[in-house]
């Protein structure tokens, strides 16, 4: 009974660190997306070059659709607005990576496997279920835990 209570307030005591740990973890995130889609951005054309020799559908388009999320994401998850929403076509782009480079390499980073995207993937989906935490704009729009 005693591990029982001990457990339930540490647990307590833990749900403290919610709040900092979304609040890092949409930095982080934000961080990562930052500059993969500064290089999009800095030569469109090339990227969509880029996807049509992958056959993507619309190559043009898809990289602008690709780089304004990701510069999307970057900003809303650093201000924690809309960070439920945005998230999820983060997901997709995620997707869309693993499936058309990655997978091909395996799991391992190191060999430019899916390793990282999956965990990006992850934090995203942290993200949809728990939102954006107290230090978000979202909190102070919509209110607690949104």
């Amino acid at each position: 009974m005693k591990l029982k209570q001990l457990y339930i307030e540490f647990t307590r005591l833990a749900d403290y660190l919610k709040s900092p740990a979304l609040l890092f973890a949409r930095l982080a995130v934000a961080y990562g997306f930052y500059e993969p889609a500064m290089m999009k951005w800095s030569d469109i054309h090339a990227i969509a070059d880029w996807f049509a020799s992958m056959n993507y559908p619309l190559p043009l388009f898809n990289a602008y659709a690709a780089a304004t999320t990701e510069i999307s994401g970057v900003v809303l998850l650093t201000l924690g607005l809309f960070t439920r929403l945005i998230s999820i076509p983060l997901i997709v782009v995620m997707i869309v990576a693993i499936l058309t480079v990655h997978l091909p390499h395996g799991f391992q980073a190191g060999n430019n496997g899916f390793e990282i995207p999956l965990y990006y993937m992850i934090f995203l989906l942290i993200f949809v279920s728990h939102g954006a935490g107290r230090f978000s704009i979202d909190h102070l729009i919509f209110g607690k835990d949104k």
